[in-house]
């Protein structure tokens, strides 16, 4: 997923944090180097990669599915 906000390390970590509240969702990770790009490893039988977009997005940030 890519979110267009520059975000610190903090606003990284809690974005992270929200993403694993969310019931299929296995590892919710940014890599370093590539702070925009928040990769999600989810089981697609319990959630859909629009549940993950809205919880960004109800995390106050912009986002777009890369790769779904």
């Amino acid at each position: 997923m890519h979110i267009n906000q520059h975000l610190n390390e903090q606003q990284r970590q809690c974005l992270e944090d929200a993403m694993r509240e969310i019931d299929g969702v296995i590892a919710p990770r940014f890599n370093a180097g590539t702070d925009h790009l928040l990769l999600i490893a989810f089981n697609p039988a319990a959630t859909a990669a629009g549940v993950l977009l809205n919880q960004v997005r109800a995390c106050g940030y912009d986002a777009q599915l890369i790769g779904a």
